[in-house]
Formats: C-alpha cells, sequence, structure tokens
C-alpha cells in the first residue's frame, strides 16, 4: 500500500539518535553473553547486519524491539566487539508499526531493509544515519488463521532474490509453518512477493508445551537456513531456546524457491535461561550474532560460530 503524504515522526530526535551508550559483557559464566536492554522495551527481537566497523574487529547491526505503544522505540543501531558493544537509538520516520520482530538487510540496495511485525506487515525502511525512514509498507502474502510471525530472511541467489519467514508454531499442536516466496519490488517500492510455498517445522529443542518452533531465521551464503526455537514461561522466565540447523533453500536462475527442511534437524547448540529471538548470520564469517529478548530480564547478544558452508 501507498503511503500517505504526511508522515509521523517519532519522538525520538535525531541529535538524540546518535547518543551512544557504551558497555562491557558481564561477569561469570554467561560472559559470553553482552547485555543490550535492561527491561521488556528494550530487548532484541531481531538483528539485520548492517557493516563492519572501520578496523574490522566488531560489527555494526540494526535490531528492532517488539514495542507496541506510540512513542516507543522501535529501532537501534547495536555496535559489537568481543567482550563490549555501543548502543545508539534510531528514530522513525513514519507510520509507526506495532511489534515488529524481525528486520533484514535488502541484498544489493545498501541502507534499505525489511522489517516484519508479529501480524504480517512488512516495512521497507531507508536507514541513514540516525533515521530510519519509511518507504513503504504490505501484508505478507497467504498469512494463515492464528499466524503469530517472529522471523524474516532474505536470500540472493543466481541473480534473485527470495523471502522467507514463518509462524512461529506452539507446542507439539502447532507446529512452525515455514514460508517461502520469490521477492521483486515495485517501482515505487512497495515489497511484491510471487507464489508462497510453505512447509511444517518441529524444533527438536526446547520441547515442552510452549515452545516457539521458530523464532528466527538466518540463511548462509550456500543457503543452509539456520533457525532459532525459544521457550517462554512468562515475562519473567524461565527461558530456553536453541538453534539449529534447518534444511536448505535454493533460487533457480528463473527465480523458483526450492526448500528442503531436514527430517531430523540438527541442534547447534542450547542456551537455558535465555529466549533467543534473532538469528544473524554475518557476512564474510562463520559467528552467527545471536540475540534475545528475556521481557523484563532485557536483552543480550553473542556470537556463535553456526554458519558455516
Amino acid at each position: 500500500m501507498r503511503l500517505p503524504m504526511m508522515r509521523r515522526t517519532a519522538w525520538l530526535t535525531a541529535a538524540a539518535a546518535l547518543t551512544v551508550v557504551l558497555g562491557t559483557a558481564p561477569a561469570g559464566a554467561d560472559g559470553a553473553w553482552q547485555k543490550v536492554g535492561v527491561d521488556a522495551r528494550s530487548g532484541v527481537s531481531g538483528i539485520a547486519y548492517e557493516g563492519r566497523t572501520g578496523d574490522g574487529t566488531g560489527v555494526h547491526v540494526l535490531v528492532v524491539h517488539d514495542n507496541k505503544r506510540t512513542g516507543q522505540q522501535r529501532l537501534s543501531r547495536v555496535t559489537h566487539w568481543e567482550g563490549s558493544y555501543g548502543i545508539s537509538p534510531i528514530a522513525w520516520d513514519g507510520p509507526e508499526p506495532v511489534d515488529l520482530e524481525a528486520i533484514e538487510s535488502i541484498p544489493g540496495m545498501p541502507g534499505e531493509y525489511l522489517a516484519l511485525t508479529g501480524r504480517g506487515i512488512v516495512f521497507r525502511l531507508k536507514v541513514d544515519g540516525g533515521t530510519a525512514t519509511v518507504v513503504d509498507y504490505t501484508p505478507l502474502p497467504a498469512i494463515g488463521e492464528g499466524d503469530d510471525f517472529e522471523s524474516f530472511a532474505l536470500v540472493a541467489q543466481n541473480g534473485k532474490l527470495a523471502a522467507l519467514w514463518a509462524d512461529r508454531g506452539t507446542g507439539a499442536d502447532r507446529p512452525a509453518t515455514l514460508y517461502a516466496a520469490p521477492l521483486t519490488f515495485a517501482p515505487w517500492g512497495q515489497p511484491l512477493f510471487g507464489a508462497v510455498t510453505r512447509r511444517s517445522y518441529l524444533a527438536p529443542y526446547p520441547t515442552d508445551g510452549a515452545t516457539r518452533h521458530i523464532s528466527d531465521l538466518s540463511v548462509t551464503g550456500s543457503g543452509r537456513i539456520i533457525a532459532s526455537s525459544a521457550a517462554d514461561a512468562g515475562d519473567d522466565g524461565p527461558f530456553d531456546s536453541a538453534v539449529s540447523d534447518a534444511g536448505r533453500v535454493t533460487v533457480s536462475p528463473t527465480g523458483r524457491v526450492r526448500v528442503a527442511l531436514a527430517t531430523s534437524p540438527t541442534v547447534l547448540g542450547t542456551f537455558p535461561q535465555y529466549k533467543i529471538e534473532a538469528v544473524e548470520c554475518l557476512p564474510g564469517s562463520t559467528d552467527a550474532l545471536l540475540g534475545t529478548d528475556d521481557e523484563n530480564l532485557g536483552g543480550y547478544v553473542r556470537t556463535m560460530s553456526f554458519c558455516g558452508s
């Protein structure tokens, strides 16, 4: 759908958006996790790679927050190094989304991103410095009854682009539904989705009745689908989560998308006491940057070597 002529600008000014908060990794057995959010409004619901730091030792990423009220923070920039981090809020220029759950950079379009809400509205963004401007927005195709989305990934192969997203599912009675479709853009910027395919997916871990089988997705350069899953017992936990090798995706030279999910997904790592809602394979690396939305306990990030070929 086209944007209205008048845009609403978020309460955060561009000057405030450039304010940077620096921190170091927490001490103790979980020292690999870096706390980047302090409460339920600042957890990490999705991560998109933005670029390397000038010295090449760290990465800049954009993270979305699943806030729902007018004026609450929707987007931040995190600069991550092993052992330290920086955070700066990003001002939102345009119609405010409700419950952002995922974000992904658009291949071949520097500074442009697609962000997804839990109910399936895709926002195309242009990020310049401390401001994210809404270019356009549209609903996902083929939304199923009761679908609740927490994941979105883009894959570029053979000169074509495809999108993957998933209804998260809940427990043994509702597997996740992984959707895939070719993706193009209208001249005015609207995302356009082609024919949609669907696959059911059950996470190998966690296995309790509250398991969200897919809480985020990322795709490696070779087409491996890396999926996180999470269990949430309430705003104060306890939480549990895992990252698994879920299968593969290919995009043909004609744009046809094929998804082959693993019959028995391989668990790459388990993370008791954390609720992983963001997974981003970092280009040129085997590392995945993981992010958590631990509700009242805040949010954390860390890297793990999950994205090799």
